[in-house]
């Protein structure tokens, strides 16, 4: 049975150049630097076998490049989904607007149930 066992969130930005993948590169590594969690390791799994699902929102979810998005996850089978969502910020100097990126990462595996 496919369970939830951890989701985590992360925000990043793009100043100046309006990037959308680098924000959401930005976000997911906000997330992940924060921790280590041997998930896998407590119900004797390898950490190929990670269901790793990262949503991504951003106000121009097409302009995203979910393949950079996936690459920075080391080991698991990663799914990126964007969404519309996230914020471009208006600069007063007329330039390119701010853009932040939030993601939710949620890690699952197959595990036996738990009554």
């Amino acid at each position: 049975m496919i369970k939830r066992l951890l989701t985590e969130f992360g925000m990043g930005t793009s100043l100046r150049r309006q990037d959308y993948t680098e924000a959401a590169s930005r976000a997911v590594k906000d997330a992940l630097w924060h921790n280590s969690i041997n998930l896998a390791e407590l119900f004797g799994k390898d950490k190929a076998e990670m269901i790793i699902t990262v949503e991504v929102a951003v106000q121009q979810p097409e302009q995203l490049d979910t393949e950079v998005i996936a690459a920075i996850f080391p080991y698991g089978q990663v799914t990126v989904k964007a969404v519309k969502g996230g914020l471009d910020v208006p600069r007063t100097d007329g330039g390119n607007p701010t853009v932040m990126a939030n993601v939710a990462i949620s890690v699952a595996l197959d595990v036996e149930d738990v009554a």
